[in-house]
């Protein structure tokens, strides 16, 4: 049955998803914030490449060892009170990078901002759970993703021409008062629950009792392993071989390998939102979406190491496509662990499941270097890449196995 929302709430419903939307957007920025003013950040603070990755680094840290107290936290306390404390977190972290004189502070500014931004994807499907009904819980959460992905969008040209009009630390200090805006839409518009709504149960109980029974449960394993090598396959070609790889080994243009990218993000951003709604109004299963993609996406990965040198963009453009496409019913997983706890436990869930999301692109970009033998621009092949193609598809593929011993949720229909 669709909770009992009544209908003069219903546009702050949308207002609260509207939030959640721009919050997420926020993170996706700040997460890749770094890549193109890496130049400028090294020459103004004296950065060696060392240090410009551990910059780059200390946000993903900070943010994916903070999942598990803020599950915690939101079960407790609820949403609005937690994104307003961490948003004014994230603010004065960017407020802290851009005044920054050296490598400590401009790092202790990007963990802040990691901080900050721990609770911008959770507390948004905290809220989701809470203002809309079980039966659009998936296609709400990846509409919001998809649309929220434009933040690295923004991270990247948008980035470089504000920097080279006010400076980094001006775009930067920009970007901390967007975030002071965003903070105050919270503050005025969001609500944990429509009123007369109870509180989940479970939310006055011992929260390490919950976290027990969270960690107990053989799902939550398989489901973070799964996530883990999902994203983590996904961010590590997106974010670090792909160019090497598409200009190098395949022989592509930049430009025929940045389209290969776009078209890899458009996959992502458009098989979201519809595997969401796959999921939540066809088929009616979690499981039985997520699944066949994680042996999709294996199969795609090893597909890779075939492509000859000198392979028309076309092919690709197809592949890449593909691979987005093949990637983006994982948010589902987060509906799926949700489903498999009480209500009380929920957001604890879905923040245990992110802890892995975000620790997979850091680690897995690490193994795969150390697959990869020798300098990636001396790649004659796609051959030489085989190491990576075979440790992503080897891990996605155990996932999908594993996947197949878990039990499938039940997905509340609509009345």
């Amino acid at each position: 049955m669709e909770p009992a929302v009544p209908a003069t709430q219903s546009g702050r419903a949308w207002a609260i998803f509207a939030i959640g939307v721009v919050s997420f957007t926020l993170s996706m920025f700040y997460r890749v914030s770094v890549t193109v003013i890496s130049p400028e950040l090294a020459r103004d603070l004296s950065l060696t490449s060392s240090q410009l990755s551990d910059l780059s680094a200390a946000f993903f840290y900070v943010f994916a060892f903070c999942q598990i107290p803020l599950g915690i936290a939101l079960d407790r306390l609820g949403a609005r009170r937690v994104m307003i404390v961490l948003g004014a977190v994230g603010a004065a972290g960017a407020v802290l990078f851009g005044l920054a004189s050296g490598f400590a502070t401009a790092t202790w500014g990007r963990a802040l901002m990691g901080l900050g931004m721990s609770c911008n994807l959770m507390g948004p499907f905290y809220l989701i759970a809470a203002w809309f009904p079980p039966w659009r819980f998936a296609t709400l959460t990846g509409l919001l993703m998809a649309i929220g992905t434009l933040g690295q969008l923004l991270g990247a040209t948008p980035l470089v021409l504000l920097a080279q009009e006010l400076g980094w630390r001006g775009a930067f200090l920009s970007v901390a008062a967007l975030n002071v805006l965003q903070v105050a839409a919270v503050i005025a518009l969001v609500h944990d629950r429509p009123a007369g709504a109870p509180p989940p149960p479970g939310a006055a109980e011992n929260p390490l009792r919950g976290l027990g029974q969270l960690l107990r449960l053989p799902a939550y394993w398989v489901i973070g392993m799964s996530t883990f090598f999902r994203y983590g396959t996904a961010m590590a070609i997106q974010g670090l071989w792909a160019g090497p790889y598409l200009v190098y080994a395949v022989g592509l243009t930049p430009v025929e390998a940045g389209n290969a990218l776009l078209l890899m993000a458009i996959g992502f951003m458009v098989g979201m939102p519809l595997s969401g709604r796959v999921s939540d109004r066809l088929l009616f299963t979690r499981k039985y979406v997520v699944m066949p993609s994680l042996f999709c996406s294996a199969l795609l990965f090893l597909g890779l190491g075939w492509v000859p040198h000198g392979a028309s963009p076309w092919l690709l453009y197809a592949l890449f496509l593909a691979l987005g496409l093949a990637v983006a019913p994982g948010q589902i997983m987060y509906a799926h662990i949700k489903e498999l706890v009480s209500p009380g436990l929920a957001a604890r869930s879905m923040t245990g499941v992110n802890l892995f999301t975000m620790l997979g692109p850091a680690m897995v970009m690490q193994i795969s270097g150390l697959l990869l033998q020798g300098d990636p621009a001396a790649a004659t092949s796609p051959g030489d890449f085989w190491g990576v193609w075979i440790f992503m598809a080897g891990g996605l593929g155990a996932a999908g196995l594993a996947y197949l011993f878990i039990p499938d949720s039940k997905v509340t229909t609509a009345s």
